[in-house]
């Protein structure tokens, strides 16, 4: 068997190079590095394309959810990926939230803290950085709007409560769910977390919208104020 680790892709066997394994054998027969590999269309003069794409994903311990938070300039590091490399990496990662997210939208209809969970993870699962989102809803609880309200530290940029009450007043929503991400991992809800929580639930109670709960984000898990008896 040639040793692949010192060819280049094209002197790869047909059968074995990413382009024409997926046409043989299907699309999930490639690795991700190999579906990585057809991306970036080119390695270096010391690695092909499979073997760089290899490098990359070592870095994030094999986990495309660490790739996908990964930036322009954090792919730019590799020996090989320049700019339009690097947005095409993070374009198909794009392109896989979004997909997650049209599955979602099929259902549009909130009936459980999960379901905000799977609605809300493709938009916060694998921030580095925190936002806070606003899910509006009907009487029947189905879907009628989100929107990101802020980005950063929630205690610093979640300040005018206001705001958050116009655009459910704009979108004649009669309930909606809070929703923001830990980065670190850790869903315990914050001092400020409650408090926030506590004051946009009385502000909406004066307008007659029904606040029915605050879901903190990780990447494979949540935490949910209702379900934990929270709202009070």
């Amino acid at each position: 068997m040639a040793d692949y680790e010192k060819l280049s892709i094209k002197q790869w066997a047909v059968e074995d190079r990413p382009r024409e394994k997926l046409l043989s054998k299907g699309i999930r027969s490639l690795t991700d590095a190999e579906l990585i590999a057809i991306l970036i269309r080119s390695g270096t003069s010391r690695e092909s394309a499979v073997d760089l794409a290899k490098r990359i994903l070592k870095t994030t311990g094999n986990n495309l959810n660490e790739l996908s938070r990964m930036t322009v300039h954090d792919l730019q590091k590799f020996r090989g990926i320049g700019e339009a490399k690097a947005i095409s990496i993070i374009a198909a990662m794009e392109l896989g939230r979004r997909r997650k997210l049209s599955e979602v939208l099929q259902k549009k209809q909130i009936t459980s803290s999960r379901d905000v969970f799977d609605f809300f993870q493709p938009f916060l699962g694998d921030l580095s950085y925190e936002e806070f989102w606003v899910l509006h809803l009907s009487r029947s609880n189905r879907i009628m709007a989100w929107k990101k309200i802020s980005q950063g530290g929630i205690a610093g940029t979640v300040t005018d409560i206001r705001l958050i009450l116009k655009d459910a007043l704009e979108n004649t929503s009669t309930s909606m769910i809070i929703c923001h991400n830990h980065p670190s991992g850790n869903l315990q809800p914050s001092d400020a977390d409650k408090e926030i929580t506590r004051k946009i639930k009385e502000a909406a109670g004066l307008m007659d919208i029904r606040l029915l709960d605050h879901v903190i984000i990780g990447n494979e898990s949540y935490f949910s104020f209702a379900d934990e008896g929270l709202m009070g």
